[in-house]
């Protein structure tokens, strides 16, 4: 029977080809999200370890926020600074070659005057510059290192790109005063050019001391031991003599922390990536299964032979399973070799969308093959099991008729189980957005989806011919045809579409979702901020005050942001300046008091936060900071949700005293009406800051920028389902053609012109597709309108369903039905009309 397989499969080489292709579109986007997140991961561990590896150990404050599921596991954690005396003492301990305490902080350089350098999203990090080459996270390549009050060192990329060299007079920004330094050096992070985008400043230990507000203060203490000394009992030693809340940790410890954070944030790239990954794959299923459905039936005879020459049930089942498993893993080797030029063109896609990754050679692991392979050969044996069960019920007697029909049972148990499933589905997504839970609607997505492919040949008929019909009228007998061949077989035509159904209505879902988010992100804006001008970023507080001064600004609040831990979960706290606070933002209470509540340094929860913790105005939390420690805040007041006060809203007087040295994150500035020159006022004082100062106008648009370039990379990642869909139509066109040979051949010989033919095919192609993207399009809409429902509590507060966006859909899915018509049509209008006609 593997003889019969194999000749089997070259005699149809062609069509598992066309088969083979959407597993390999699936497997290479698999393999290459793999290979790209295994290069990151070793990209940046090599990294960690380059840079910590060669610290023995580090003296730091304990972590104070997370103190449950939090502990330990970040060592950038919120740490209180350890005293500067403590470097001394430590340096007098026997075995102890080398101590040497740094601080950190912000530090954005700025070109000439005016342009502030960085990406957006990267961060513009301050050090204090270690000369000693062993413990340095900063390696000099070029010039000399800072020594005094006016010297900075510069990492290599910014001085690259911006044309920088040493010798240089370069303008930096600070939390406090701006200040300008002598370029005395260039610096690589770990011998690596470009971290990510971030720029990185360096400064000698005293200045930066000031700079960063830190005098008497270091953040950490590195420590080198000497050479030979038992570093676990000089590590012993070192903790003996520091005060209380002071740790010691090997350089081990802190390699192992930071990977695993950096680790951690690369898993949502992975995650997103892989799901992206496989809906290729559930898409290519719809193929996959339709294309062994059809070659069964084309083979009925063949296959009945076999069983009269004394085949067995079961060998027919391997028959057919072994056909799977050879088209699954050839395609998957194929995939699995574009995988790498797939992990370079992701880069670049992320990169276009602006996220930046570092450059690296790729990585390739055997896990990589192991899984790409497995899933690859998995989801063609699970397509196929369903045909080749359907293989071994073909009688004997099938080889002595040219037809038998297809047995109603079969399609009644479909609709049964297709309803079984849909319904549960729909359960599902209902119960997910009751809940809400997007769980559970992903879950009763899923299950739709494969209901609703199983339902498909119940309305395949009535809906084709409705379709079919302008079609009919405007290519005449050619367009009738096509309609009549798409109504001719439900089933067949059913499953063509099914995976361009799925495509559709993942476009379609993310199409509302998409939409939902930028209406709700408008309609946050226009409910939550009352200011004419919004300027974020990161600014010195010298600022505010010179803002005030502009003629026509009227009022001026400055909101901070920061961690803190309250009932035993980190969180994110805002703080923001009490007076006059409702002229810049919309603080709706629905209990207590606000302003003065805030004044009195009493928190305020939005109500959703209140509603699910059970809490009410009079209520005592328990809250920790990292620089003050544990304390009871009182709740005075509860407001509805405003995305710019999030859930936990404080003064800024308050704030100031947790902690330590606060750089405001945005400013609100309310002006008259009667002074249109504010705008060019506030642009001209805040150009050296890497700051954007937008009108309220503007600053919607902001939002609805980001949700649409989101929703855009969605859409193209999406779009290799669409792909896959795709191939499938060409595929069964093309089983079709080689099915109706002998029809074609017939119809050229009465008088049909090759037009008529191409014509023909195309027209039976555009019905599928609108076919699939109709019932797509319905379905795709109904859970994106479920998805936006579900996430209500998250801030989700308008549902749009963007019809002419779905129209273009619909637009779409017809000239993507011409084009995978083009090589059908082709093939069939070449057809030899006599060879066509002795066809069987």
């Amino acid at each position: 029977m593997w003889n019969v397989t194999l000749r089997g499969l070259l005699a149809r080489k062609l069509r598992m080809a066309l088969t083979a292709l959407a597993i390999i579109v699936g497997v290479t986007f698999v393999s290459g999200t793999l290979i790209l997140t295994d290069t990151l991961h070793h990209t940046f561990d090599s990294l960690i370890g380059n840079v910590y590896g060669k610290i023995n150990f580090e003296i730091r404050g304990n972590a104070t926020l997370g103190s449950g599921a939090y502990a330990g596991a970040d060592s950038t954690a919120d740490r209180k600074p350890v005293p500067e005396s403590i470097a001394a003492t430590v340096r007098r301990l026997p075995g102890v070659a080398y101590v040497d305490g740094s601080v950190a902080g912000y530090a954005q350089f700025v070109q000439g005057a005016s342009n502030d350098i960085g990406n957006g999203g990267s961060q513009a990090l301050g050090f204090s510059f270690d000369p000693n080459k062993q413990l340095s996270v900063l390696d000099l390549v070029d010039g000399k290192p800072p020594t005094n009050a006016h010297d900075v060192v510069m990492d290599k990329a910014t001085a690259t790109k911006y044309h920088f060299k040493v010798g240089e007079r370069v303008h930096v920004l600070l939390a406090g005063p701006s200040q300008r330094f002598t370029i005395t050096g260039i610096v690589t992070f770990g011998g690596d050019n470009d971290l990510v985008g971030d720029t990185l400043a360096g400064f000698s230990l005293p200045t930066a001391q000031k700079l960063f507000n830190t005098r008497g203060y270091y953040d950490t203490i590195n420590v080198l031991a000497k050479p030979g000394v038992d570093k676990a009992a000089l590590k012993r030693a070192i903790a003996k003599v520091l005060p209380r809340g002071v740790q010691v940790v090997s350089g081990q410890t802190v390699v192992g922390e930071e990977t695993n954070l950096i680790n951690s944030d690369l898993s949502f790239i992975s995650t997103a990536l892989l799901v992206f990954a496989f809906i290729s794959l559930f898409v290519g299923a719809f193929t996959i299964f339709n294309t062994f459905s059809i070659t069964v039936g084309q083979r009925t005879r063949e296959l009945a032979l076999l069983r009269i020459v004394g085949a067995s049930r079961r060998q027919l089942f391997r028959s057919v399973l072994g056909e799977a498993a050879l088209t699954g893993l050839v395609a998957s080797l194929i995939g699995l070799g574009l995988g790498i030029l797939a992990a370079l063109g992701l880069v670049a896609l992320l990169k276009a969308f602006g996220i930046t990754l570092p450059s690296a050679p790729l990585v390739f692991k055997a896990r990589t093959a192991a899984v790409a392979v497995g899933v690859g050969v998995g989801v063609t044996l699970l397509s196929a099991i369903g045909p080749a069960r359907r293989a071994v019920r073909i009688p004997p007697v099938a080889a002595l008729v040219d037809h038998l029909e297809e047995e109603g049972d079969s399609l009644r148990r479909r609709v049964t189980l297709g309803g079984i499933v849909a319904i549960c589905g729909l359960i599902a997504v209902l119960a997910g957005v009751s809940e809400p839970a997007i769980a559970l609607v992903g879950i009763g997505a899923l299950a739709v989806f494969i209901g609703m492919g199983m339902l498909a040949p119940i309305v395949s008929r009535p809906l084709s011919g409705t379709l079919g019909r302008p079609l009919a009228a405007l290519f005449g007998i050619a367009g009738r045809l096509g309609r009549e061949n798409s109504m001719r077989s439900p089933r067949r035509t059913a499953q063509t579409a099914s995976a361009l159904m799925v495509g559709l209505a993942l476009v379609s879902t993310i199409a509302v979702y998409g939409a939902s988010l930028s209406q709700t992100a408008t309609s946050d804006v226009d409910s939550a901020i009352n200011a004419q001008y919004l300027i974020g970023g990161t600014l010195s507080n010298s600022v505010v005050p010179a803002i005030a001064r502009i003629p026509g600004v009227n009022t001026v609040r400055t909101a901070y942001k920061g961690q803190f831990e309250i009932r035993g979960s980190l969180s994110s706290l805002i703080a923001a300046t009490t007076a006059n606070l409702p002229k810049t933002v919309n603080l709706v209470l629905s209990a207590g008091s606000g302003a003065s509540a805030m004044a009195a340094g009493e928190l305020l929860l939005d109500t959703t936060t209140a509603n699910s913790d059970h809490l009410k105005v009079g209520s005592l939390v328990r809250v920790k900071f990292a620089q003050t420690g544990a304390s009871t805040m009182r709740i005075g007041g509860i407001f509805k949700p405003n995305p710019l006060l999030g859930s936990y809203l404080v003064s800024a007087s308050f704030f100031a005293s947790h902690f330590h040295d606060p750089v405001p994150t945005a400013v609100l500035v309310a002006t008259d009406r009667t002074a249109p020159h504010v705008g060019r006022a506030l642009n001209r004082l805040l150009n050296p800051y890497p700051v954007s100062v937008k009108t309220r106008a503007q600053f919607e648009k902001a939002q609805q920028a980001q949700v649409n370039e989101l929703v855009g990379l969605v859409y193209v990642l999406l779009a290799l389902a669409v792909v896959v869909a795709l191939i499938g139509v060409v595929n069964t066109l093309m089983l079709s053609v080689f099915e109706r040979t002998r029809e074609i051949g017939l119809l050229r010989a009465v008088g049909m012109k090759r037009r008529q033919v191409r014509s023909m095919i195309r027209s039976e192609s555009v019905i599928i597709a609108l076919f699939g993207a109709v019932i797509g399009i319905v379905i795709g809409t109904g859970l994106g309108v479920a998805m936006a429902s579900s996430l209500r509590q998250q801030g989700v507060s308008d549902i749009v369903v963007p019809v002419s966006s779905l129209v273009v859909f619909l637009f779409l899915s017809a000239l993507l039905g011409l084009a995978a018509a083009s090589w059908p049509a082709r093939r069939a209008a070449n057809l030899d009309v006599l060879a066509a006609i002795a066809a069987e």
